[in-house]
C-alpha cells in the first residue's frame, strides 16, 4: 500500500484533479474527479438544480469519478490504465458486469455522466479532439497517438491507439489532468439509456450508477419521460406510453414527439438539427438538454456531433463518443442507438468505468 501512496502523491503533484482509486481487490485505476455542479453552471439559462449526474437514488453526491482512460479488462474486471489497448468486441452487458465486479459504487459510465462532461466542455468552449479518423482527428493531419499493436486494419490504417497517448487536445479539458479519448478511439457503451420502439427510456437521474438498480431488458427501473412535466414515469412496455417522449423520423431527421408515425431502423442528424414538436413542453426539453440529447438555443457549434436512433426495434442500447472510423460523426455529444442490441459486439466499441461513493 505504501507504494500506491507514493504513486498517488506523484499523480497529485502533476494532476491535482486525478486520483488512484482501488477496487475491492486492492487494484488501481486512474480516475478524474468531477465535483458536483448545477445545471445552470453548464447550461445558460438552466435551472439551479443539481445536474442529474450527481443524483443517485435521490441523494446528492459531492463528486463523481470518471476513468481517465478507456478501460481494459483483467480477470473480468475493468481498469483505467495508461498506454493500454482499450477493450473492445464485448457486449453491453459484459462491459457493465466488468465495471460492477469491482465493488460497490463502480459502474459503467452512464448517459448523465457523459452529458455532464459534454456540457462542461461546451460551456468552456472546447470540444475535445481524438482518434476519429484512423489514428488522428478529422480536423488535423499531423498529430497522432501510438497505434495499438493490434490496431492496424487490413488496409494498413491505424484503428485503435493506446489509451492516453494522443496530443493534449485529446483530453476533455485540454490539460494533462483531463479525461482522454472521449472523442473517438473506441466508442463507449453507455449505461442508463435505451429506446423501446422509439420511446426514450432512462434510469432516473444517475440511478444507473448503483448496481442494485438493474438494467436488464425487463427491469422496472427503466422510466419514460413525461412530455409535459419532464418527470420520469413508468412505461407501458410497448413503447406507446401515453404522453411520453419518443423519437420520430421527420424530414429524415430525429424529432421528439409523443407518437411515432414514421418508423426507421437507422436515422440521424447532428444534435443541433434534432427538434421537438409542439407536444414536448419546456420542462421535458430541459431534461433532454441536461442529458445531452437536445441542443440548447445558444447557437453553439456542436462541430457535427451526431445522434443516431432506431424506432423500430424492441430495444436499442447506446454507445457514445464515436470510434476511430467515425470521422466527422464522432464527438463528445455523439450517441449511437441504432444497431446496439445486447448481443452486439464490434472492434470499434469499448467502454469506460466510473465510480460514485454510495
Amino acid at each position: 500500500m505504501a507504494n500506491f501512496d507514493l504513486v498517488k502523491l506523484a499523480l497529485k503533484a502533476t494532476c491535482p484533479g486525478n486520483d488512484i482509486l482501488l477496487d475491492d481487490k486492492g487494484l488501481p485505476s486512474v480516475m478524474v474527479r468531477i465535483p458536483k455542479f448545477k445545471i445552470s453552471d453548464v447550461i445558460t439559462g438552466g435551472s439551479d438544480s443539481t445536474h442529474p449526474a450527481f443524483l443517485v437514488n435521490g441523494i446528492e453526491v459531492s463528486e463523481i469519478y470518471i476513468s481517465k482512460y478507456q478501460n481494459v479488462v483483467h480477470n473480468g474486471r475493468a481498469y483505467s490504465l495508461p498506454g493500454e489497448d482499450p477493450a473492445n468486441s464485448l457486449t453491453w452487458d459484459t462491459a457493465r458486469a466488468a465495471c460492477e465486479a469491482k465493488g460497490p459504487g463502480w459502474h459503467m459510465m452512464t448517459k448523465p455522466e457523459y452529458a455532464a462532461i459534454a456540457l462542461w466542455c461546451k460551456k468552456n468552449g472546447f470540444l475535445p479532439y481524438g482518434n476519429n479518423n484512423y489514428g488522428k482527428d478529422s480536423r488535423e493531419t499531423v498529430r497522432v497517438a501510438i497505434p495499438a499493436p493490434a490496431g492496424i486494419d487490413g488496409q494498413g490504417r491505424t484503428t485503435r491507439t493506446l489509451a492516453g497517448t494522443g496530443p493534449i487536445e485529446w483530453s476533455h479539458n485540454k490539460a494533462i489532468d483531463g479525461i482522454w479519448d472521449i472523442n473517438g478511439n473506441v466508442s463507449e457503451w453507455t449505461g442508463g439509456i435505451r429506446t423501446v420502439y422509439g420511446e426514450l427510456q432512462l434510469l432516473a437521474n444517475n440511478n444507473a450508477a448503483d448496481s442494485n438498480n438493474p438494467q436488464s431488458a425487463d427491469a422496472a427501473t427503466w422510466k419514460a419521460i413525461d412530455a409535459t412535466t419532464g418527470n420520469f414515469v413508468d412505461p407501458n412496455g410497448s413503447g406507446t406510453t401515453t404522453g411520453t417522449v419518443k423519437v420520430d423520423k421527420v424530414n429524415n431527421k430525429p424529432q421528439y414527439r409523443t407518437v411515432v408515425e414514421t418508423q426507421s431502423d437507422s436515422f440521424n442528424s447532428v444534435i443541433s438539427d434534432v427538434t421537438c414538436d409542439a407536444t414536448i413542453e419546456d420542462a421535458a426539453k430541459a431534461v433532454l438538454i441536461a442529458y445531452g440529447l437536445l441542443a440548447d438555443d445558444s447557437g453553439f457549434n456542436y462541430e457535427g456531433d451526431v445522434l443516431y436512433f432506431n424506432n423500430v426495434a424492441a430495444e436499442r442500447l447506446f454507445h457514445s463518443g464515436g470510434s476511430y472510423a467515425h470521422a466527422t460523426f464522432a464527438g463528445v455529444f455523439c450517441a449511437f442507438g441504432y444497431v446496439s442490441t445486447r448481443a452486439h459486439v464490434t472492434a470499434s466499441v469499448g467502454f469506460r468505468s466510473a465510480y460514485v461513493k454510495l
